[in-house]
C-alpha cells in the first residue's frame, strides 16, 4: 500500500528571464508563497536558458542565480545554456573545448556585413556567435535591435560598458564567467511526474533550451549535447526553431522541456516555457511538476 505520506518529487522548469531582475524576483516570490514550503525547498529546478540581453539587469540577475545554491541548499538547480550564453561566452572567451575560430565563420561569411560581426580585438579567436552578439545589426534590414541580433546592449551596459567594447572580456567578474562557462546545453532526469486526465504518469524528462530534432538519432544528439561541442558555428538544440518544436517520434513516455521559442505551448508531454521572449510587457512563467500549474510574475497572491 502506497505510504499516504509519500509527497511525488518538485520540478519546477523556469523560462527565459533575459535581463529582468524585477520579473525574477516576482517569479520567485510567487513560487515560494504558491508551493508547500518543504516541496520549494526541496524542488529540483531547472532554468531553461536565456539569463541575458534585451532586459536591463543581467549582472544582477546572474548574480542572483549562483547565490541560489547556498540560499537553498536543499533545491538542486539545473542551469541550462541559451543560444544567448553561448553567445555571450563565446564573446568573452569563456567557451569549453576547442575550435578553429575561421572554421565557425565560414559557412555565414555572407552574412557578415548584414548582421554587422564585432571586428574589435580578439576578434580572430573569437567564435561566430560570439562576434555577432558583440556586433551591430545593419538597422536597415528593419528589424529594431538593440546594438547586436541578440539584443546585447542592455549586457554590456549592466556591466558599466558600451555595447560591442572590448573592456567587457574584463569587467565580466570570474564566478560570473565560470558561470557561463559551467552551463550545460541538455539536462535528463528519471522518473518525473505528471498529471493527466488519466492520472498521474512517470516519465523521463529531458531539458534543452530550443529544443531535439525530428529526423534525427535522439541518442547521438543527447551525446553531442552532453559533450558540448564549440567547433560549429551554431547549435541546433540551443537556437533552432521549426525543426525543434516537435518531440521526436522516436521518444515516448518523456516530457521534453524548452524556452527560446518566445511562446507558452503545451501540447502532450512537449512543454514550451517561454511566455516572456524577452519583452518587457510579457510574463515571466513557470509550470510546476507534478501538477503542470503555471506560475507567473504577474500573479496578484494579495
Amino acid at each position: 500500500m502506497a505510504d499516504p505520506s509519500y509527497k511525488l518529487r518538485t520540478v519546477i522548469c523556469l523560462g527565459d528571464i533575459h535581463g529582468y531582475l524585477t520579473k525574477l524576483l516576482n517569479l520567485w516570490s510567487n513560487l515560494q508563497s504558491q508551493i508547500d514550503p518543504d516541496s520549494f525547498n526541496t524542488a529540483t529546478i531547472i532554468f531553461l536558458g536565456d539569463y541575458c540581453d534585451r532586459g536591463p539587469d543581467t549582472r544582477k540577475v546572474i548574480d542572483f542565480l549562483i547565490s541560489l545554491p547556498k540560499r537553498y541548499p536543499n533545491q538542486k538547480h539545473v542551469f541550462l545554456s541559451g543560444n544567448h550564453e553561448f553567445a555571450f561566452a563565446g564573446f568573452i572567451g569563456v567557451l569549453e573545448g576547442e575550435f578553429e575560430a575561421k572554421e565557425t565563420w565560414k559557412e555565414y561569411a555572407d552574412n557578415e556585413e548584414i548582421e554587422g560581426w564585432y571586428k574589435g580585438e580578439g576578434h580572430e579567436k573569437m567564435h561566430l556567435q560570439g562576434r555577432i552578439w558583440g556586433g551591430w545589426f545593419d538597422v536597415a534590414q528593419g528589424i529594431d535591435c538593440k546594438g547586436s541580433i541578440f539584443d546585447a546592449a542592455p549586457t554590456f551596459g549592466s556591466y558599466g560598458v558600451s555595447h560591442g567594447s572590448s573592456e567587457l572580456m574584463k569587467v565580466v567578474p570570474e564566478d560570473h564567467k565560470k558561470f557561463l562557462a559551467d552551463l550545460v546545453w541538455v539536462h535528463e532526469e528519471d522518473d518525473v511526474c505528471i498529471e493527466t486526465q488519466e492520472g498521474v504518469k512517470h516519465c523521463k524528462l529531458i531539458a534543452v533550451h530550443a529544443g531535439l530534432e525530428k529526423g534525427k538519432n535522439v541518442r547521438e544528439q543527447l551525446e553531442f549535447l552532453k559533450a558540448k561541442d564549440v567547433s560549429v558555428p551554431q547549435v541546433t538544440g540551443l537556437s533552432g526553431r521549426k525543426n525543434v518544436w516537435d518531440i521526436p517520434e522516436e521518444l515516448t513516455e518523456t516530457v521534453v522541456v524548452s524556452g527560446h521559442h518566445g511562446k507558452l505551448h503545451i501540447e502532450g508531454l512537449r512543454l514550451i516555457i517561454d511566455e516572456g521572449g524577452g519583452l518587457e510587457g510579457n510574463p515571466l512563467a513557470a509550470i510546476v511538476l507534478p501538477s503542470m500549474k503555471i506560475v507567473r510574475d504577474t500573479d496578484n497572491l494579495s
